[in-house]
């Protein structure tokens, strides 16, 4: 087939995933509407929507080309721009004494809520994206190692949607904890930080206390989306482990796997550099908010694409579990923020 029908076949799936962002896009305003903010975010929306056309439609071959380059390449695209969005003025304001707190509290995280899932018989690689999305920074983590460790589609919808309806009910109760607890403004900022998914997530969890906990929080919470660069380079170089056959499932041979002779997949790559050039300054400030926009419409398109893959059916027989691992890890990560709040003698 020619180039110009290759391009052409993948035409109607990129269609169908753009309609399916489109409609999550428009629930999401409609939240908005009526509630004053979006409490499932368009992310999350695109996956639901995408699964809920798959539970009583199949597309069929002249879908899939397009399903799936949004699913592969355009989700890895995303993750390198992913790259721009951090910044290392962050890492400064952190101090180093919270900064290496933080990291232990991530890394400890990692360990406990990958050895839970474990321990509840998920899979290796449900496990890796439960883990990160908890201890790191929820849907974005989760949507960025997927392809590092070739995630089914089926994996990465259950582990977003069931992290997705955790966050929300995180930034509800927080509030009230923080009060029930007498946490002071600095102390109840660092809990948030560590524990609340997304950024926007932390400002709606510490806005209601005061203006410190929300300036305190945001930045935890930055620094925290800052271990998502050596948590996914690691994950890269540790992949063969990952890709051992006791976790493989013929029912889903679609995966976002790395090429087997790469030492890092070509947009860990392009991540790191970007990142690079941020530090340097050689990014301009004037792109960054377009780069990261691109992002999240990229990330978005590539889990409606995720989503049209999901048979429903099939989430529903692990949700139990996974909703376990879920709330369990993130009762753990509470605790150890809390240990650390002590530690640090933060008031």
């Amino acid at each position: 087939m020619s180039s110009a029908g290759k391009l052409a076949g993948l035409v109607p799936g990129l269609l169908l995933c753009g309609v399916v962002v489109l409609a999550a896009a428009g629930l999401e305003a409609v939240e908005i509407h009526l509630f004053g903010r979006a409490w499932i975010d368009a992310l999350v929306l695109a996956i639901l929507v995408g699964t809920a056309i798959r539970s009583v439609w199949t597309p069929g071959d002249v879908w899939q080309p397009g399903i799936d380059l949004s699913a592969k390449f355009l989700l890895e695209v995303a993750v390198v721009l992913l790259g721009a969005t951090l910044s290392a003025s962050a890492l400064a304001a952190a101090g180093w004494v919270l900064l290496l707190g933080i990291a232990l509290v991530v890394a400890l995280s990692l360990a406990a809520s990958y050895g839970l899932g474990r321990l509840f018989g998920l899979p290796r690689r449900m496990a890796v994206l439960i883990a990160c999305g908890n201890s790191i920074c929820g849907n974005s983590a989760i949507a960025a190692v997927a392809p590092v460790i070739g995630a089914e589609s089926r994996d990465v919808a259950a582990s977003i949607a069931f992290t997705a309806v955790l966050g929300v009910a995180v930034v509800l109760l927080l509030p009230f904890i923080a009060l029930f607890l007498g946490m002071e403004a600095e102390a109840y900022g660092v809990l948030a930080g560590l524990t609340v998914y997304a950024v926007p997530q932390v400002l709606a969890a510490t806005a209601p206390i005061s203006s410190l906990s929300a300036q305190v929080g945001t930045m935890v919470k930055l620094v925290r989306v800052l271990m998502l660069g050596p948590v996914v380079l690691c994950l890269s170089l540790l992949r063969a482990r990952l890709h051992e056959t006791g976790d493989r499932d013929d029912a889903q041979p679609r995966r976002t796997r790395p090429r087997p002779h790469q030492l890092l997949p070509w947009f860990i790559v392009g991540f790191l550099l970007l990142a690079a050039a941020r530090a340097a300054g050689a990014v301009p400030e004037i792109a960054l908010a377009p780069l990261s926009t691109l992002a999240t419409w990229l990330t978005i398109l590539a889990m409606a694409a995720l989503g049209l893959g999901v048979d429903v059916r099939t989430v529903a027989k692990a949700g139990g579990r996974i909703a376990s691992v879920v709330t369990l890890s993130l009762l753990l990560l509470g605790v150890v923020a809390w240990l650390l709040i002590g530690a640090l003698g933060i008031a």
